[in-house]
């Protein structure tokens, strides 16, 4: 079985997103993507960020529609931040024998790697995948303090993505804007209904 695991704040969780995880999911013949937002995102650390809960009802909102797309609470149920390797670590030990892991990650995330807790790891766990956003570049070489090949050894996925980013979402949500068509409508509701963002 060929599992994705895409992760993520999802504050809140929008069609890039969406376009991205199906893409990905299709590229690399993935019998499902495992949507995990981040229960205490360390790298948002004295950030705002919504309550998890929210965060993790929109995304399940989100991908309802999709049978090959689910969602896993295993960070927002552990305590403490939130770090892919024991996510990764869990998932590994939670799925049956045989399964393969592919770590689907935003040139972004991609490009800080390095910073990440035991990024060596992460690689002996999962495939890592990287796919482009819109105006995010990747340097090779910022994952050669991980290990001195380790660029080589991600999949790079050339994907057409919806160029929308959660900052501005929440931007446009403070201020009274719709999120119609850039977030899906049942996640719009949510936002309204529990006046996120506001």
């Amino acid at each position: 079985m060929r599992v994705g695991v895409f992760g993520g704040t999802f504050d809140p969780v929008h069609l890039g997103h969406l376009a991205a995880a199906e893409e990905a999911t299709e590229l690399l013949a993935l019998d499902e993507m495992l949507f995990v937002p981040a229960g205490q995102p360390w790298f948002k650390a004295g950030e705002p960020v919504t309550d998890a809960g929210h965060r993790l009802n929109m995304v399940s909102l989100a991908v309802e529609s999709n049978p090959r797309f689910r969602v896993s609470d295993v960070e927002v149920a552990r305590p403490g931040p939130s770090y892919t390797v024991d996510t990764l670590e869990q998932l590994h030990d939670a799925t049956q024998p045989g399964t393969e892991l592919f770590l689907v990650l935003g040139m972004d995330a991609l490009a800080e790697m390095h910073r990440w807790r035991c990024p060596a790891r992460v690689f002996e766990l999962a495939t890592v995948v990287g796919v482009a956003r819109p105006g995010a570049a990747f340097d090779p070489e910022a994952l050669s303090g991980i290990f001195p090949s380790a660029a080589d050894h991600v999949i790079m996925l050339d994907v057409p993505l919806v160029d929308v980013g959660a900052t501005e979402l929440r931007r446009r949500a403070a201020s009274g804007r719709s999120l119609r068509y850039l977030v899906p409508e049942n996640v719009e509701q949510y936002i309204r209904e529990h006046g996120l963002y506001r």
